[in-house]
């Protein structure tokens, strides 16, 4: 082989590297450029969903301000005017009228119960007063030896007066007596008490009536395991466990 030859297949060789380098040199340079264009591609798109939700939504709140709201419900919601007793009113209005301090409170539900133990104690106070004015002028009768006195007659039957000696009849009178009169004024101290109970419950009624009671005040009782003491030996227990929140 001459040296021209060998000169000439040198410069092919050359040329021939000289081609490669200058192709992956045109690569390496064209991938930025596609790296770019994609970034933008899904910027571009990116933005376009956005736009497409704030539209969305704004499209969604249009919805919502054309729409018809009823207003006339909770306009008179927050026009009503919540109830709250005056305490010392309340009060006053217990001591004149039974049951007044329960219906100005606006507590109906208390009046059948009230109004039931005023009924009560004052159909035992008629009955016991009564049985113990007859008793009494009957046992005046029998003191004053007159036996066939229609006070006597009418409370005892005549196989009882025949039967029965004078002194045991008068003392028979006189424990009745004492019994009815004691009835009665256990029948009068009832009926006070009643009384004085419903003008209680109205003043506490009227007086609690803005105390606020909050979800979070609860006490909760559970199950829990309860350690050994110290210094002693053992196992642990089971227990209970009350926890307050306020």
């Amino acid at each position: 082989m001459t040296i021209r030859q060998t000169t000439y297949r040198l410069l092919g060789v050359l040329v021939i590297i000289m081609a490669e380098v200058l192709t992956l040199t045109a690569q390496a340079q064209d991938r930025p450029r596609a790296e770019r264009r994609r970034g933008q591609i899904q910027r571009t798109d990116s933005l376009a969903v956005s736009d497409s939700i704030q539209t969305a939504n704004l499209n969604n709140l249009a919805k919502l301000n054309a729409a018809e709201i009823p207003t006339d419900s909770l306009t008179k919601a927050l026009n009503r005017k919540v109830w709250i007793p005056n305490p010392t009113k309340a009060t006053w209005l217990a001591l004149v009228i039974p049951g007044g301090g329960q219906i100005y409170n606006r507590k109906y539900w208390k009046l059948p119960i009230f109004y039931g133990g005023f009924v009560g104690c004052t159909y035992a106070l008629t009955w016991n007063n009564r049985m113990y004015k007859d008793y009494a002028d009957a046992y005046k009768d029998a003191v004053n030896d007159k036996w066939d006195s229609s006070n006597i007659t009418d409370l005892l039957p005549a196989s009882y007066l025949n039967r029965t000696s004078h002194s045991q009849i008068t003392d028979v009178l006189k424990r009745r007596k004492d019994m009815y009169r004691r009835y009665r004024d256990i029948s009068i101290f009832a009926f006070i008490g009643v009384y004085a109970l419903s003008i209680v419950d109205a003043y506490v009624d009227a007086e609690l009536s803005n105390f606020d009671i909050s979800p979070d005040l609860s006490m909760h009782i559970e199950p829990a395991l309860l350690n050994a003491q110290p210094g002693k030996r053992g196992k642990q227990s089971v227990g209970l466990q009350c926890s307050i929140t306020f």
